[in-house]
């Protein structure tokens, strides 16, 4: 019986893995630097933390701001995983108004993407809007079409809510001048703009999440 060949390794496999391993970590040195110190690093800080030359960052990124957008967006993925993972509700408006209320919640359950998100959001207010690429309006847009909200008008409405949710984050996450629960009563008020009645709203902003939060 001829003897099973093994297959040979894929060309440039070897290279393709120490690439991927090189920018992971590159990601995680950006996380991290975002976390102490925000967007406004110089390549000299992120390098230094690296442990790498800039020379190595730009081998690998154009530059230090595509690094950085892209160790937020990495962040924001592992944390959407998380919160999706969770016991959300069935009804498709209170899954989507609880995965907020849990972003609210960030700097008890996930201090360094809270710390990201503050330096983040203290030195550009409308980071958020900008970095939604569009899926968060897509998901009320559909809302909207299946008459779960009121979709008259619905530019004007979204602009309306993305700015409200960026507005309370930034009070729970950077001023600190509204605590999480406060923030739900705000989020409650808010949905007003999509014709929801006070009594569902709160309804929507007072379930239980179920949240296991560090001390």
């Amino acid at each position: 019986m001829a003897a099973k060949k093994t297959a040979a390794p894929a060309p440039g496999g070897r290279q393709a893995a120490y690439t991927a391993r090189n920018r992971a970590a590159l990601i995680k040195a950006g996380q991290e630097v975002l976390a102490e110190i925000g967007p406004s690093a110089t390549i000299e800080q992120l390098s230094a933390h690296a442990q790498v030359s800039p020379t190595t960052i730009y081998k690998y990124f154009e530059n230090k701001d595509v690094l950085f957008v892209q160790a937020l967006a990495a962040a924001w993925n592992s944390w959407m995983e998380w919160a999706l993972s969770q016991n959300l509700a069935e009804d498709r408006l209170q899954r989507i108004i609880e995965i907020g209320r849990r972003l609210l919640r960030t700097g008890q359950t996930h201090p360094l993407f809270a710390q990201m998100l503050h330096n983040s959001l203290n030195e550009n207010p409308n980071f958020m809007v900008e970095a939604d690429e569009g899926e968060g309006k897509r998901v009320f847009k559909f809302l909207a079409d299946a008459g779960e909200l009121k979709g008259d008008n619905f530019e004007e409405r979204w602009v309306l809510w993305s700015n409200t949710i960026t507005g309370l984050t930034k009070s729970v996450l950077v001023d600190q001048n509204l605590s999480p629960e406060q923030a739900d009563t705000a989020l409650g008020i808010g949905l007003s703009v999509w014709g929801i009645s006070e009594a569902k709203a709160k309804k929507l902003v007072s379930r239980d999440l179920g949240l296991t939060l560090l001390k």
